[in-house]
């Protein structure tokens, strides 16, 4: 079983970990209601997906309304 030889040093260990960082999200605008959504998913505000309206969206009831 191959083992190293020397111990890696820090310099060299946080090099290679540089490429680990998690990036930001692919928002998208809705085609329907223009808002940032994440790709290949319903919009949650407008309940639209490929132009298509698929889901009902919610709407917040008042406190006035209950």
């Amino acid at each position: 079983m191959a083992v190293p030889k020397r111990r890696k040093s820090k310099s060299k260990v946080r090099t290679k970990r540089a490429h680990h960082a998690i990036g930001k999200p692919n928002l998208n605008p809705c085609s329907n209601c223009g808002s940032y959504i994440l790709s290949h998913r319903v919009c949650p505000y407008c309940g639209f997906y490929k132009g298509a309206l698929v889901v009902a969206p919610k709407v917040k009831k008042t406190t006035e309304e209950n």
